[in-house]
């Protein structure tokens, strides 16, 4: 085990993506980014697609770059790895050629399903009260929607993937992806990590509308997906034939970058999709109906509960009401780092406004909405950044509270990252909402550093998992809960947060209906035109 040795992390975003390099004691040797302009299109509204290839291209040109600055440095790499953005489908025919545009996490098309389950499917699912979340998902699932809208397109498709195993292909030639890969729409036993067997007719499998031939292979966290090819070399820079080990999405190696690998702390991540995560040496599902997911070390899973569009909201938040600042005889937009500086002068609590964030549902609750309640005449703009801070916030608590319940313990720490974890006073309010302390480690790009441990670990450079940590993660700022700001937030928690969902639930289901009669309409529209 050589000490000088570096690893090579590639790191796609919804936003941008970030090629680094890493030794063994967790520093960023070198890093170059490329940010996606624009990072989506959306043709109707609440869609959200991209071209497959240009996520590779933007990935080419930081990587290049990143190998022209530091040539010598390559001679050090002894492998790469991949962390990717999840639930993002990719269609592919037998050339391996995307047949139309990916269609993103962040899209919220619904297909209408007119053809039931089998009525015995149908039956299972009403028993165990799984009917609005089995129905909500064939909804949500792309591979339903393209079925029913764009036949000739489903009609030539070969391959149904991630965008992480596309990737995985351009550079490798073998379309192969690990498990970790797939949180979302897919026919995925998670705890056996593999397919489905027979997913058409597989209870759970059946709801994606996808045959077992269609699916790529799948190999274990740690593995090597393959070498890269020479044509991958001449477009990246990256050396022909450097192994690429299979690692895990975006927010597994987040997690694993936290430092965070048993449940004695929770991972933070405030990115685009705000997470909470755990890490355990067993499977345990994450909340009913909701399963635990393959971290991006072998043998490890994650408890994971998502705030669909996260940190989405701050970049909506500026774009729709930011207004605009004078900087001397300019006018431009304000950025979330001067919304950030005036988080104090809005007590905690937000003088009473209160934000659910479900601009996108989550899987248990697929019927709602986003609600912000609490108006009056003495709310401004920075009452309501500061209530989107908090909401996401309360939204983690409730479900780090359902991991505490499901593992009988309380969780005592927290760590934190993503672009929001660079304000101190996001972390603060982090820290008073959920109650307990929130560090941060030396690196804002956790899900790179953690691709780069499961890297290393893959390789052999390490003896185990928690070796690999403590050389590699250093805990740095800490923020502990202010008792006083704890006592208002628990108040407003309990009372006015944790009732919205059962009191707006109705009607939640009423808009939801008149929102899929105004999409079918439209539909029908464009078929007749």
């Amino acid at each position: 085990m050589a000490s000088d040795s570096l690893f090579l992390t590639i790191d796609w975003g919804t936003q941008s993506v970030r090629v680094g390099l890493f030794d063994k004691e967790g520093r960023q040797v070198a890093m170059e980014k490329e940010t996606y302009d624009p990072p989506y299109f959306s043709l109707h509204p609440n869609y959200a697609e991209q071209e497959a290839g240009r996520y590779f291209e933007y990935f080419a040109m930081a990587s290049r770059r990143l190998a022209e600055k530091n040539g010598p440095l390559f001679d050090r790499v002894v492998g790469a790895t991949v962390s990717c953005f999840r639930d993002t489908a990719v269609l592919l025919d037998k050339d391996r050629r995307p047949l139309r545009p990916s269609i993103l996490w962040l899209d919220q098309r619904m297909a209408d399903c007119r053809k039931k389950l089998p009525f015995l499917s149908r039956l299972a699912f009403g028993l165990v009260g799984m009917s609005d979340t089995a129905n909500y998902n064939r909804a949500r699932s792309a591979s339903n929607w393209i079925q029913e809208h764009e036949p000739d397109v489903w009609a030539r498709a070969d391959k149904y993937v991630n965008i992480s195993t596309y990737m995985v292909y351009l550079l490798t030639g073998n379309l192969r992806d690990s498990a970790s890969a797939f949180a979302g729409h897919y026919p995925i036993d998670m705890k056996r990590q593999r397919w489905y067997k027979d997913p058409e007719h597989h209870l759970k499998g059946q709801i994606f509308g996808l045959r077992a031939d269609q699916l790529p292979e799948l190999v274990p966290s740690g593995s090597v997906f393959g070498n890269i090819t020479h044509e991958a070399s001449v477009l990246t820079g990256i050396p022909e034939g450097l192994p690429l080990y299979a690692a895990g999405s975006d927010k597994s190696c987040e997690t694993l970058g936290l430092g965070v690998i048993d449940e004695t702390v929770a991972a933070i991540s405030y990115g685009t999709a705000s997470t909470v995560e755990t890490t355990l040496d067993r499977y345990v599902v994450s909340e009913r109906f909701l399963p635990g997911y393959p971290s991006a070390v072998p043998g490890y899973y994650n408890m994971d509960i998502q705030v669909y569009r996260g940190y989405w909201m701050i970049n909506w938040f500026l774009k729709e009401f930011g207004g605009t600042v004078r900087a001397g005889d300019m006018l431009e937009a304000p950025s979330a780092a001067d919304f950030d500086k005036k988080l104090p002068q809005v007590p905690p609590g937000s003088d009473g406004l209160v934000l659910q964030p479900y601009w996108g549902p989550p899987l248990s609750r697929p019927l709602a909405k986003g609600a912000i309640i609490g108006f009056s005449d003495s709310i401004t703009q920075e009452h309501f950044y500061r209530a989107i801070v908090e909401g996401i916030a309360y939204a983690l608590r409730e479900g780090l509270e359902k991991f505490e319940r499901r593992l009988r313990k309380r969780i005592p720490a927290l760590r934190v990252s993503g672009g929001g974890s660079r304000s101190d006073e996001i972390c603060q309010i982090t820290a008073d909402i959920l109650g307990k302390p929130v560090t941060r480690v030396q690196t804002y790009e956790s899900s790179s550093l953690g691709a780069a441990i499961a890297g290393f670990l893959a390789a052999g450079e390490f003896h185990g998992l928690r070796e690999a940590v403590n050389s590699m993660v250093e805990t740095r700022d800490s923020f502990f809960p202010n008792p006083r700001a704890k006592e208002r937030y628990d108040y407003l928690y309990e009372h006015a947060y944790l009732r919205l969902y059962p009191c707006l639930k109705g009607i939640y289901k009423d808009i939801k209906d008149f929102n899929l009669r105004e999409e079918r309409e439209r539909l029908r529209e464009e078929e007749n035109e």
